[in-house]
């Protein structure tokens, strides 16, 4: 989308990365859902975004050069531009993913059957004049208890409600984007519209190799985010393993983008839509472009100059908090599965990797055990991440 003139506002820097970081989040999880539900509709909410992001960036150059004073200033900002490049780059692939939805490319039918492998999704729902939710807060509505989902954003005429609390109140025609649980959908549909979720498209005919290759993708759908999550985590707690992990995640995505081709050109051969399955390829594309620009911020981390403080401040202060705990001695959440747990549902926290002994379980499954010892690394919100923290280390 291209960029028309921008008036310079002064805002502080801290300010402008926040909002980018959230932003840049948003559309990434809008894009994939997008793709998950089949909808044309929240594939339209990225490319509203996509102009958003583009300002926030010039924005975010304009102020890191203006706050350079000497030489160490200059090296400490240019890790900043770089966040801010590599957050452009997630921006441009998650507008190429919605770009499947809105042009003629379209996808096999099979991606919205798959869709309980994606464990995490982020939706959006439009409050009708007769809803029940209109004039609730959120903290009356108890949506994070009800349904599994959290309202991260909402769109109210032309402009946009970042970190909603308890207190926001609902008005009708407000469009909530929520992310959480896959099963609270329906629920927050309903409650929204009075409407029930549109029944799905009947999956494709059986092609063993089309499904490898559905599955291929739903799996770097997986990686990248996570990519995303860990490479903002290194920043935060200046972890050059996480930083590593980072690495290691965009060689594999690289791997898998080459195995996804082949079952492509296999399931071409044996009758596959071309014009779906070239959707797949655009899809594993951005993906990995997805998973590139996370190692860049990554490698902020692996610098040997100093980590200018406003990054981490940046991270301290959006919308949704990252943070890293033990599983301690006598918790509850130890010898039991993250699906019996349900954390998402019953926390509003999302697990996205465990550390057990020095290795990493990326994008655990809901019969992933945690053990006492475990590190777990969550994303969620503010009151989200209290009360899983007093799961894990209950006082003695």
């Amino acid at each position: 989308m291209p960029l028309g003139k921008v008036e310079y506002e002064p805002r502080s820097l801290k300010e402008l990365l926040t909002e980018m970081k959230d932003t840049s989040e948003l559309m990434l999880d809008l894009a994939y859902s997008a793709i998950l539900f089949n909808s044309p509709e929240i594939a339209e909410e990225v490319w509203e975004l996509e102009g958003e992001i583009d300002e926030l960036i010039y924005h975010v150059r304009m102020a890191a050069m203006l706050g350079v004073r000497n030489i160490d200033d200059a090296e400490s900002m240019s890790g900043v531009l770089q966040i801010a490049e590599a957050a452009e780059k997630v921006t441009n692939a998650a507008g190429d993913i919605a770009k499947i939805l809105l042009t003629d490319i379209g996808l096999p039918g099979t991606m919205r059957a798959s869709l309980p492998e994606a464990r995490e999704t982020t939706t959006r729902a439009r409050v009708s004049e007769g809803s029940g939710m209109v004039g609730e807060t959120l903290g009356s509505l108890r949506l994070e208890s009800n349904t599994g989902l959290r309202v991260i954003a909402i769109r109210r005429d032309a402009g946009r409600v970042f970190n909603p609390d308890r207190h926001t109140e609902i008005e009708a025609g407000d469009y909530l984007l929520c992310r959480g649980s896959e099963d609270g959908v329906p629920i927050l549909t309903e409650m929204a519209t009075g409407h029930p979720v549109d029944v799905e498209e009947a999956p494709d005919a059986h092609i063993p190799d089309l499904e490898h290759a559905v599955n291929m993708v739903l799996d770097m759908k997986n990686l990248s985010e996570l990519g995303v999550g860990l490479a903002y985590s290194s920043i935060l707690f200046n972890s050059e393993d996480l930083a590593r992990e980072v690495v290691k995640i965009e060689g594999r995505m690289d791997f898998m983008q080459t195995q996804l081709e082949l079952w492509v050109l296999r399931a071409a051969q044996k009758g596959g839509d071309e014009g779906k399955l070239r959707g797949l390829l655009h899809l594993s594309q951005s993906s990995e472009t997805i998973s590139d620009a996370a190692r860049e911020m990554s490698e902020v981390v692996n610098r040997e100059i100093e980590t200018h403080p406003v990054l981490g401040l940046m991270i301290q202060e959006s919308e949704e908090v990252l943070t890293s705990f033990e599983v301690g001695e006598e918790s509850p959440l130890a010898n039991r599965s993250l699906g019996e747990l349900s954390l998402e549902t019953e926390t509003g926290m999302f697990v996205m990797a465990v550390e057990r002994e020095g290795r990493w379980i990326y994008s655990p499954s809901s019969s992933t055990v945690l053990r006492e010892g475990d590190v777990l690394i969550a994303r969620g919100s503010r009151g989200s991440e209290s009360r899983l923290r007093k799961l894990a280390s209950p006082p003695g």
